[in-house]
């Protein structure tokens, strides 16, 4: 095998490049089953790649201040997990750009003032009095909309799915640069094990959620309901770029899947699915009820 040559995870499914290094522990899930795989000529080659701006040491502390900060729910072996093996890891992404449209409709509430007149008993006498009341006319609004979407990221990795991408983006494309070897040389770098359609798709999906989020905004008046949209994008362009990502997999308990601990190259933004204690949940719980009962005991013991 060469020294660019890739491995694959058994486990988790990631395509990595070590450049170098023959065997290792795949660092999305810890597992040692990363075996040797053959090149194969439809791999793209990525086009950029976003540079790490923080360290190794700076990860391990960051992951250190993840572990710390857990709620009391937390599993226990959380703390005590060790966290030595943080692994820096190139991760192959899509950067999607696209111009949307949309055609909308919704319901726009115009706020107003009313002096009303009402009957209130003072004294036992009936008086009138009166008061200001705001009230909404609503109208029906329909319109169209077009923009640029740009700067949408999504994973194009197996070993780590896009919804854990987004828990710690963004990203600073400011610093995106044409994609050399010797940009990547000495770090893992996982090669794309998403098919690109599937990720265009992930990409549109957000861009929809991004127009949705936008018309919201535009809307007019001092409230609207119901708004609804149909949208279209086109002139669609994806981009395969590298991303950075310090990546840990956090083996609290020998008989558990172990945790996998997340953090920005650039910025240091941590992520993780914390496993709870249902344990201490339970002892919480019936802790709990044993205080509610024993309220309720003395309120019903005074005369």
């Amino acid at each position: 095998m060469s020294a660019d040559d890739s491995l694959a995870c058994q486990d988790c499914g990631a395509t990595l490049r070590f450049h170098g290094t023959r065997t290792t522990r795949c660092p999305y899930c810890a597992s040692p089953s990363v075996l040797a795989r053959p090149a194969s000529p439809d791999l793209p080659n990525p086009d950029f790649v976003v540079a790490f701006g923080i360290s190794e040491a700076s990860a391990l502390e960051r992951a250190k201040n993840w572990t710390r900060s857990r709620g009391v729910f937390t599993h226990g072996g959380i703390l005590r997990a060790s966290i030595e093996d943080v692994r820096g890891v190139y991760l192959p992404a899509y950067l999607y750009t696209s111009i949307g449209s949309a055609s909308y409709s919704a319901q726009i509430g115009e706020d107003y003032q009313e002096i009303e007149t009402y009957a209130e008993t003072v004294n036992g006498r009936t008086e009138m009095r009166t008061r200001t009341v705001t009230k909404t006319e609503w109208r029906s609004l329909t319109g169209e909309w077009q923009g640029y979407f740009r700067d949408v990221v999504v994973s194009a990795s197996r070993g780590l799915p896009n919804a854990e991408l987004e828990a710690v983006e963004p990203f600073d494309l400011r610093l995106l640069r044409r994609f050399s070897e010797a940009q990547v040389q000495g770090w893992i770098t996982e090669e794309p094990s998403m098919q690109l359609g599937a990720c265009v798709a992930d990409a549109r999906q957000e861009a929809m959620q991004g127009l949705g989020q936008t018309l919201d905004r535009l809307m007019p008046g001092d409230s609207h309901s119901d708004l609804q949209f149909t949208s279209h994008f086109e002139r669609e362009q994806a981009s395969l770029v590298l991303v950075p990502c310090w990546v840990l997999a956090v083996r609290y308990d020998k008989e558990k899947p172990p945790v996998r601990l997340v953090i920005n190259g650039q910025t240091g933004k941590a992520w993780g699915k914390a496993p709870l204690s249902w344990l201490r949940i339970a002892i919480a719980v019936l802790l709990t009820a044993a205080v509610i009962a024993g309220l309720v005991v003395a309120a019903r013991g005074r005369p």
